[in-house]
């Protein structure tokens, strides 16, 4: 551990400034704090999706025992279940945690499979949301891939957060990264791009709701196509993050 690294309670809301003004433009910086056991426990949270192999390689480097949560949801392309064992092989992460929604609620709530066409935000919550909320129950935040670049909610994104209601950092190394930047990180280390990626794929979530972006489309534009949602609700609900001091 850095020796003047600063103890931060799960809890407290402190240092949220602190970190985000001391590691501003070093993802690679952000990521080795956050290993070095500063923050106590955290899980990387990976969709193993189109821009997934960067943050990935990056922790890599670091710790590759680091829990590796993985939210299979049962709606996912084949080629992204692919691509995860694929590269979780070649990167040599040793605890890659494969989770899924609950059997039971599925057939309560979702018999059919076809909850994503009535009221695909209940969908999200189902098989993503609390799925990946009991999985990080026992850790004291998660590193996520999430880019300012993404465009909505995503916009005024900062490298560390807190959720109010859980007491959870989460920490965004790659949050001031553009898409040349992630483009020419894969290039300069040889990592493979997930194959739908080149059949128009940008973004890639679940098989049923995501569709493939046009020529100057916005990267996230197949995702949802035509619905007035933009996340899946694991990231941002209203009143829970505070990204600052002005925001607390």
């Amino acid at each position: 551990m850095q020796p003047d690294a600063p103890q931060i309670s799960k809890r407290r809301l402190a240092d949220i400034d602190t970190l985000n003004a001391r590691f501003e433009n070093d993802a690679e910086g952000a990521i080795r704090f956050s290993l070095s056991g500063a923050l106590g426990p955290l899980a990387l949270v990976s969709s193993f999706g189109g821009e997934s192999a960067v943050l990935l390689h990056m922790v890599a480097q670091v710790d590759r025992g680091i829990p590796v949560i993985f939210i299979d949801t049962m709606m996912l392309f084949a080629e992204t279940l692919a691509y995860q064992e694929a590269l979780t092989r070649q990167l040599g992460f040793t605890d890659v945690r494969r989770i899924h929604p609950s059997r039971v609620e599925l057939f309560l709530n979702d018999p059919d499979a076809m909850l994503h066409s009535a009221d695909p935000d209940t969908c999200c919550d189902l098989r993503k949301t609390r799925t990946l909320a009991s999985a990080l129950a026992d850790f004291n935040g998660w590193i996520s891939g999430r880019k300012r670049f993404q465009g909505g909610q995503r916009a005024g994104l900062e490298m560390f957060e807190r959720d109010l209601k859980t007491g959870q950092i989460k920490v965004n190394p790659l949050a001031e990264y553009e898409a040349d930047d992630l483009r020419v990180y894969m290039e300069r280390h040889d990592l493979p791009r997930h194959p739908l990626v080149a059949r128009g794929y940008p973004s890639i979530g679940c098989a049923p709701c995501t569709t493939p972006a046009g020529a100057g489309e916005h990267p996230r534009a197949g995702r949802w196509r035509g619905q007035d949602k933009i996340e899946c609700g694991i990231h941002v609900e209203q009143g829970r993050i505070v990204r600052s001091r002005a925001a607390s």
